[in-house]
């Protein structure tokens, strides 16, 4: 089971590439088709393998290879807003929790995948740590906690949930396109042409004044080299784990990968115990059995799904 330490490694980066991401798009970008522009032309560097991996896949292939990519520039534009809107907390375990939902039954739909005992009892328990970690208070959660420390407010402005909904169903259909794409071509080269479709989809952005200017401001002069510098870092850090990720989906099931994202979580809260221990004046949270015991069986129940994938 070679893809589940590459997908525990890329939900890993991605933990700490989201909780950048907030931070970002509120104090630096403040407009989620900037930051997905730069997303996604960063992503787009790995073109530089290109004269060693890229094939020629075929007229179909080809134009599939670049949809994908359109899809996942899409999703990435979409959980952008819905962050820029909403609070991080519930939005990023919202879309933690539905893109698996969506990928199990697009996967059933479209590959005719089926699971064993163990696989069923494995998705069930980590989408249910997903559903504990939701019922966290939202004034001791870590992620709400970093907000705060970082001097964040939180802005409920309406459509944040629509948004990251719309962000699920994009993601998961751009992960149950690429394990189309891989099945059918080598990985690395599949990777490129869906990174260079994601790049040409987020060029349509500049067709708006208000998008394109804020474009430009992002690397403009006015534009602090602190904030460039976290931008590029926060980007190779969460291409790091979508590459990773991606590459979980090449070597196993769509659905059982999306639904690992729980574990994502389950490294936030583990985290927050070690911050807890090690510098409990960062977060200032309040020490509260309830919380703990709710945080403790939240990664129980995550570990307890990684149990029955282990062992399937």
């Amino acid at each position: 089971m070679t893809w589940l330490p590459v997908a525990l490694g890329a939900y890993l980066f991605l933990a700490i590439a989201n909780l950048l991401d907030k931070f970002l798009v509120d104090n630096v970008l403040k407009n989620s088709k900037a930051y997905a522009f730069v997303a996604c032309t960063l992503g787009a560097i790995v073109i530089v393998i290109a004269p060693w991996v890229l094939k020629w896949p075929g007229t179909f292939l080809f134009f599939f290879n670049l949809f994908a990519g359109a899809i996942f520039a899409t999703a990435l534009w979409f959980l952008y807003e819905a962050l820029r809107r909403g609070e991080a907390a519930r939005i990023l375990v919202f879309v933690g929790g539905l893109t698996p939902i969506f990928s199990i039954g697009f996967s059933i739909l479209f590959f005719k995948e089926t699971y064993s005992l163990n696989q069923w009892l494995g998705m069930f328990f980590l989408l249910l740590g997903v559903l504990v970690i939701s019922f966290l208070p939202q004034s001791r959660s870590f992620l709400t906690r970093v907000m705060k420390k970082l001097k964040l407010g939180v802005n409920l402005h309406s459509g944040g949930l629509l948004f990251a909904l719309l962000s699920a169903f994009a993601y998961s259909s751009y992960f149950i396109a690429t394990k189309y794409a891989y099945a059918s071509q080598p990985f690395l080269s599949a990777f490129v042409w869906t990174r260079i479709g994601a790049a040409l989809f987020v060029m349509l952005f500049l067709l708006n004044r208000v998008d394109r200017q804020a474009i430009r401001d992002l690397f403009g002069k006015s534009s602090p080299n602190k904030n460039k510098n976290l931008v590029v870092f926060n980007q190779i850090l969460g291409a790091s784990g979508f590459i990773l990720q991606n590459y979980a989906i090449f070597l196993g099931s769509v659905a059982i990968v999306n639904a690992l994202q729980g574990v994502q979580y389950a490294f936030l809260l583990v985290i927050s115990a070690i911050l807890a221990i090690l510098a409990p004046k960062l977060l200032k949270e309040t020490f509260s059995w309830r919380i703990v015991l709710h945080k403790f069986a939240a990664v129980f129940i995550i570990g307890l799904g990684l149990y029955f994938l282990t062992f399937s």
